[in-house]
């Protein structure tokens, strides 16, 4: 222990001697609280989270976002962009705010009409690509800004690229697209309307996109590794149902007397949350309540990091981008005369200095979890030991007892014997006495 931890437990212990009470420094100053107040923080900030759904037209793109978010954001009266826009590719954005037990979810669409759609689709990525680039953009804008406040993260967390159950593979655009955009966005490979085909076809189908994506080095979402076995386990449940088959309805069918949102079809019913029909809770599950902020981490320490890094690596001595791009960006506290190359060299040192401190975070929080691990340990010998010297106890209890109950029982064998010869000479001397009589009056 270090000379200042000496002095306040010395400190802790003068303060209970006056008070008549000693405590524990490690569970009373109260730090164990901290999460608390960074939840109630989160909480009242409210959540952001951007969706992004690209696919052909009539995939089923809106229909799965409504069943996702148990909201109408599409309806027959507000169509999804599909219906309304069919001539180019273009990127629309819809905002809803969703409310969850006390959290607020401000959740943004992004669609993007008209993708696939043309004859000709060379570069029809491009206003996918441009509209990520630009998010990122306005962010790196509001970083560098006096006043960073108030900063919304319009920034794409996800990608569902839909693939069209055709059953024979990858599409060279579907190829070409995930090529153009894994470094950009995580993307979650979908096959659309899985309910078209039949459980075999659906398995080979996705055998074969997963090996055309391993051989096309293409880099799908990739899930972070855990200590929790049964957060590893689930986890490689969903890789291993890559990439995931859904179906989405909001259309509500009675089944055997319980009501179910599914599809009607003649040999039966298509259940949206049934995991032997399709995919679609497992997604649902993943991208809502397990993964949404890895979705987010994801984004803004690898996708943005890399776009943050090739932005600044191109900004001249004067600030001035060499792309000639619309916007100026100024690199805060460099001096004007300092050259690419020391700026470069200043970058590299304080990546180096951000790696060194999230090596030591990790560190600590790596010994905060073993001693956490040992006192659990300690905790479960210590109550073994209790419960050992309990059942040892309870035995001895129980040999005194039978010890007592054989005692008594030889005492009261010896009684009963006792007796029975005490009546066996009774009977003796009666039948002597009775024979002396009988003898008696012969004579």
């Amino acid at each position: 222990m270090s000379a200042s931890s000496d002095v306040l437990t010395g400190a802790a212990e003068a303060n209970g001697g006056a008070m008549g009470l000693q405590k524990n420094l490690e569970g009373y100053v109260g730090f164990a609280n901290l999460p608390n107040q960074v939840y109630r923080k989160s909480v009242k900030r409210g959540f952001e989270f951007t969706l992004m759904v690209v696919g052909e037209s009539g995939l089923g793109k809106s229909t799965l976002i409504n069943s996702l978010f148990l909201t109408d954001l599409y309806s027959p009266e507000y169509p999804g962009p599909s219906q309304r826009i069919k001539k180019t590719v273009q990127v629309e954005q819809s905002k809803v705010l969703i409310k969850e037990g006390g959290v607020h979810l401000l959740l943004t669409i992004v669609d993007t009409p008209g993708f696939g759609d043309a004859v000709d689709n060379s570069n029809c990525w491009q206003p996918v690509t441009d509209h990520i680039d630009s998010k990122f953009e306005d962010f790196l804008n509001a970083e560098s800004r006096v006043n960073r406040r108030l900063m919304p993260d319009s920034r794409v967390h996800c990608c569902l690229y839909f693939i069209a159950p055709s059953g024979h593979g990858l599409k060279p655009l579907d190829i070409e697209f995930m090529k153009r955009l894994h470094e950009k966005v995580n993307i979650i490979p979908l096959i659309a309307k899985a309910d078209t085909m039949t459980p075999e076809e659906c398995q080979q189908f996705k055998k074969q996109i997963m090996k055309e994506i391993h051989e096309h080095k293409i880099k799908i979402y990739d899930f972070p590794e855990t200590d929790d076995e049964e957060e590893m386990k689930m986890i490689r449940r969903i890789k291993d149902r890559l990439p995931l088959a859904v179906v989405g309805s909001n259309t509500i069918i009675e089944v055997n007397g319980k009501r179910v949102r599914g599809r009607q079809y003649p040999w039966g019913v298509a259940e949206v949350e049934n995991g032997d029909h399709c995919d679609f809770t497992i997604l649902r599950n993943m991208l809502i309540r397990t993964h949404m902020q890895d979705l987010k981490d994801v984004t803004n320490n690898v996708h943005y990091e890399n776009y943050r890094s090739r932005k600044l690596a191109a900004v001249t001595y004067n600030g001035v981008d060499n792309n000639n791009s619309k916007n100026q960006l100024t690199k805060p506290d460099t001096p004007d005369d300092m050259s690419p190359l020391a700026q470069m060299e200043e970058e590299r040192r304080e990546h180096v200095a951000k790696m060194k401190k999230m090596e030591q975070e990790m560190e600590q929080v790596f010994e905060m979890k073993v001693k956490e691990k040992l006192q659990k340990l300690k905790d479960s010998e210590v109550e073994l030991q209790k419960r050992h010297e309990q059942m040892k106890k309870n035995l001895e209890a129980q040999y005194k007892e039978l010890e007592e109950k054989r005692r008594q029982y030889e005492e009261e064998k010896s009684t009963w014997e006792l007796q029975q010869r005490i009546l066996e000479q009774q009977k003796l001397e009666l039948s002597r006495t009775m024979e002396k009589g009988k003898k008696k009056k012969i004579f």
